[in-house]
């Protein structure tokens, strides 16, 4: 099941949570998520600490987004060496 969830949102900056796999729909929905917020010009942090696997498409994405100035918090073990393999 893959999920976002706002979890914080303040004058400029927003928080993202991300559950589950980003992978296939989950790819283009966190995509459009993101873009909502950055659209609006607030500071974007995405909550990782409940992805449990990101397929290549949303390494790319969010490596895309990291070079925007999104931040990405609590990845697990995992999921760091995912993003670290693809920067």
């Amino acid at each position: 099941m893959f999920r976002i969830s706002v979890v914080k949102s303040s004058n400029g900056a927003v928080t993202l949570r991300v559950d589950g796999q980003v992978a296939g729909h989950g790819v283009e929905e966190l995509r459009r998520s993101c873009e909502e917020v950055l659209s609006r010009g607030a500071q974007l942090t995405l909550d990782l600490a409940g992805v449990s696997f990101i397929h290549c498409d949303g390494v790319t994405l969010l490596q895309s987004f990291k070079g925007q100035g999104v931040i990405l918090t609590k990845p697990s073990a995992f999921v760091a060496e995912q993003l670290k393999g693809h920067s």
